[in-house]
């Protein structure tokens, strides 16, 4: 994986070594605090953290709590809980977000609305919050809480936005950047600034922590929708295209519909209504993306987000997690899945 000139130095293995160590420790504080009184819960949650995933986000926690630590090879077990409370977060959300969407699958696998049905997976989803909070409580610190709490509503009040806006041709590019920011950037900045607080950092490095965050969360969800039209669905682990067929118009569909004919924003009201390709089949909408080059300008404004981030962290001290850090920015805009 090429990771671009910042990160010639760092693979995605690289990166992971740095923290490899940490990140099984945050594995299992994850199976240990996912086990539930209800059976399935505990099947959920196991079910879910089977699956594997990239885990960047208590990674991101890590390094961000590595590079301003005066003892980076010794973390405290408070930094260890925060990655296990954010992942364990990011997996309620997935859960909530299946439903919802009536997705089929989930990294390959049945999604779990598919194998325990709806109202299972909307509770397990809500106990996963609620023990990610307990957990989080162990730290005793108001401004952890604040920041938990915070990103909880706006990731909540994201999706609550976002189903106003299903089956809607006439999305505009602010609607799909304020649903980029809530449901994916606040995550990423929180992470880093989760971190930062581990290892005490002051106010203004929590902040530029917080802020490179936001940047590489915005250019990785933007990636996100681009894959969803390019990707090849064995690598992405779920349909392609699915996004436009649950009704969602996001930003490469912006940007081509500025453009797009009269005839062919019928076709995309068309899936948006049907919520299918049968009548206008996907070879057709990518075929219009590639004619109005929307791909490349959502992959354009992705870059300009990681730009910022490697600014940002152009300005910590250099040390193998501030180049670490650079790198990530190179793994999640050319990432392929």
């Amino acid at each position: 994986m090429n990771l671009g000139k910042v990160g010639q130095a760092f693979t995605a293995k690289n990166i992971f070594d740095l923290i490899q160590e940490e990140l099984a420790q945050v594995e299992q504080k994850m199976g240990v605090e996912t086990v539930a009184p209800a059976d399935a819960v505990t099947a959920i949650g196991k079910y879910l953290q089977s699956a594997g995933g990239k885990r960047l986000r208590p990674a991101l926690l890590l390094l961000s709590a590595k590079l301003v630590s005066p003892t980076p090879n010794r973390l405290p077990e408070g930094a260890i809980r925060l990655g296990a409370v954010v992942e364990i977060i990011h997996a309620a959300t997935l859960v909530h977000d299946d439903v919802i969407d009536g997705a089929q699958t989930r990294r390959g696998r049945p999604s779990t609305n598919i194998k325990w049905g709806n109202h299972a997976s909307v509770l397990a989803g809500d106990w996963l919050y609620m023990q990610a909070f307990q957990i989080a409580l162990r730290e005793r610190d108001f401004r952890t809480l604040d920041l938990l709490i915070g990103l909880t509503q706006v990731m909540v009040e994201g999706e609550l936005l976002q189903l106003d806006t299903i089956g809607k041709i006439d999305i505009t590019e602010t609607d799909c950047m304020e649903l980029v920011d809530r449901k994916t950037a606040r995550l990423f900045s929180v992470c880093a600034r989760l971190g930062a607080l581990a290892e005490h950092a002051d106010a203004a490095t929590e902040d530029r922590m917080g802020e490179y965050a936001w940047n590489l969360g915005m250019a990785f969800q933007l990636v996100d929708d681009v894959l969803d039209f390019t990707a090849r669905e064995k690598t992405l682990g779920k349909p392609v295209g699915g996004d436009l067929r649950e009704g969602k118009v996001t930003l490469p569909l912006v940007y081509a519909l500025e453009y797009a004919t009269p005839e062919e924003r019928r076709l995309i009201n068309g899936i948006l209504t049907e919520r299918s390709y049968d009548t206008t089949p996907f070879p057709r909408v990518l075929a219009i993306l590639e004619r109005y080059n929307a791909i490349e300008r959502v992959r354009e404004r992705a870059a300009t987000f990681t730009e910022k981030a490697r600014a940002i962290m152009s300005e910590f001290p250099d040390s193998p997690y501030r180049r670490a850090l650079l790198a990530v920015t190179g793994l999640v805009t050319d990432r392929d899945h």
